[in-house]
């Protein structure tokens, strides 16, 4: 159990936030489609950092990259989102 709350805390400490400009040239998705796969929830969501700010995080996104290059169906990519929503909560993002 110890080993899991180190690696919760490493993530928290690696934790990369990058903007929307930067979400569209990693993921090669334009903005309206990344929003739409949201809605989807076949795409991370975005966390908010100001009024009229927000942020996606890096490593979210180069995970379901992953999935898409795998292959993985929209029903598994589903369960990656949700696992890192999970995984959030647990660092303490939100």
């Amino acid at each position: 159990m110890a080993a899991y709350y180190k690696e919760l805390n490493m993530l928290a400490n690696q934790v990369k936030l990058i903007r929307i400009k930067e979400v569209q040239a990693v993921s090669g998705l334009k903005r309206s489609t990344i929003y739409a796969y949201i809605k989807k929830r076949i795409f991370p969501s975005q966390i908010k950092l100001g009024k009229r700010c927000v942020a996606w995080v890096e490593c979210e996104i180069l995970e379901v990259n992953q999935a898409r290059i795998a292959e993985k169906s929209e029903q598994e990519i589903q369960e990656l989102i949700a696992q890192l929503k999970n995984r959030r909560q647990q660092i303490g993002f939100q």
